[in-house]
Order: C-alpha cells, then sequence, then structure tokens
C-alpha cells in the first residue's frame, strides 16, 4: 500500500510520521494510493484541499487537540486499519465573490463560505435563493453557508443546527444578527443557488472567507455546492463521520 504521511508543524506531528515512514515507508503525495493526515482537524481541511478532484482518500490520525474529522493515533497495523475503514465522500462549496473593483475570484469551501463584516458598523446584506429575494436585508455581524461536514465547526458556533451527511441540505447561518431580531437562519436543498448582496458596501466593507480564501471588498457572494467534484475520508468503524455529526447533537 502506497502511503503519503502527512505533518502538521508540530513537535508532535512531525516526530510521529518519523516513527511511522520509518516503519512504513513513505511515498512522494502525488503518486501515493493513500494521504495519511497527522495533526488536527486544520491539517485535515488543507489535505482534502489538495485531494479535491482526484481519487485519493485521506486518513487522518489526531495528533492535534479537537480532531473531529481525525482518528484516534494508533502505530500498530496501520495498512489493516485503513483496509478495514468507512469511507464519507464530501463535496465542496464553490464561491464567486465579486469585489468592489470588479475582480472575481473563485475559492473551494470544504467547511463553509463566510461574511464578515470588516469594520466596526455592522453588515447589511441581501439573500436570494435561486433568483428569488428572500432576505432584502439583514443587518449582522455576517453570515455563512455550510457544508454537512462543516456544520459542527464554524456553523455550530454561531448557533447553527448539525447536518447529516446524507440530509443533502445547507445550514444558512447568520453571525449576530441585529436585524430581522429572530431570524436564526434556515435549512436549504443543497441544490440551490444562494446570492449575498452586499448594501452600502463603501460604508459597510464586508469580507468573504471560504475556508483558507479571504476576499475583502466583496460586493456580491454566489455560492453552490459542486458535485462534480468530492474528497473522500477514511474513519475506523467506530468512528464513523456520520456517527459523529449525530452523537454531536447529543452532546451536553
Amino acid at each position: 500500500m502506497d502511503i503519503a504521511f502527512v505533518a502538521a508543524q508540530t513537535e508532535a506531528a512531525e516526530a510521529a510520521r518519523d516513527r511511522l515512514t520509518a516503519r512504513y515507508g513513505s511515498s512522494a503525495p502525488k503518486d501515493a494510493a493513500i494521504i495519511v493526515a497527522l495533526g488536527g482537524d486544520g491539517l485535515m481541511l488543507e489535505c482534502l484541499h489538495k485531494v479535491l478532484g482526484t481519487k485519493q482518500p485521506v486518513y487522518g490520525m489526531n495528533c492535534g487537540s479537537v480532531g473531529f474529522m481525525m482518528n484516534e493515533y494508533h502505530e500498530e497495523d496501520l495498512p489493516g486499519r485503513i483496509a478495514r475503514s468507512h469511507s464519507s465522500v464530501l463535496h465542496p462549496l464553490r464561491m464567486h465573490a465579486v469585489t468592489a473593483s470588479g475582480v472575481v475570484e473563485e475559492a473551494m469551501a470544504m467547511n463553509e463560505v463566510a461574511l464578515l463584516r470588516q469594520l466596526r458598523q455592522a453588515a447589511k446584506i441581501r439573500i436570494s435563493i435561486d433568483h428569488r429575494e428572500r432576505l432584502a436585508e439583514l443587518i449582522c455581524d455576517g453570515v455563512l453557508i455550510s457544508t454537512p461536514a462543516g456544520s459542527t465547526a464554524y456553523n455550530l458556533s454561531a448557533h447553527g443546527p448539525i447536518i447529516p451527511l446524507t440530509a443533502n441540505l445547507l445550514p444558512l447561518t447568520p453571525i449576530s444578527a441585529f436585524r430581522p431580531r429572530r431570524w436564526r437562519g434556515a435549512l436549504l436543498p443543497s441544490t440551490v443557488d444562494v446570492l449575498f448582496e452586499i448594501l452600502e458596501p463603501d460604508k459597510r466593507p464586508v469580507a468573504a472567507v471560504a475556508d483558507f480564501t479571504e476576499v475583502r471588498d466583496v460586493v456580491s457572494v454566489a455560492v453552490s455546492e459542486d458535485r462534480s467534484i468530492c474528497a473522500t475520508v477514511l474513519f475506523d468503524p467506530d468512528r464513523a463521520l456520520s456517527e459523529r455529526i449525530i452523537a454531536e447533537q447529543f452532546t451536553v
């Protein structure tokens, strides 16, 4: 089995990579059949971006803190663990952002696309779904749309719902909404096209962030799920992602 070990830039992750490489060998990431990510959820996110459009699955082992997307770290029988693992197929969000100067930026997000105010004043954002205006003016610190896999990340911190992987839904969640005061967001079919338009962009500038990509001074941001592209994550049988997402909803 051709494995590439990829480590976060921490002492613990790099030491784990060296031990595992000495034990199992390591291929170059571009030549490997399996990518083994050693670190936390941030490294897993980086690896998923790099394998988008390839058929290389990623098997993570937690050498970080939370490690929601990672398996437990054990060095024994790694090829056997990988062979017995279960796969989860994830589809990214595609962001199409237009800036005040007319520049168009595109990026992919495995977790979420978030719009965030840049200065002291709240943002004003119009939201349309499939070319139909649904919210004429949201006054807020920001708003995000998340993938099901990302629904346990920033979306959950912003009090958005956790979404099972098979639900074919995307949570749309406001961040510190001021008006409408009681709007708590929406659950959208995964097939929709969402358009955010920035109102008063000169006075209330907004940045759009798709995972690692930040675009400042946006005037419009279109977001949709791209099901033509996928990434595959491998989990031990007792740590299947679908089960962890369900279990997270009963965590107190």
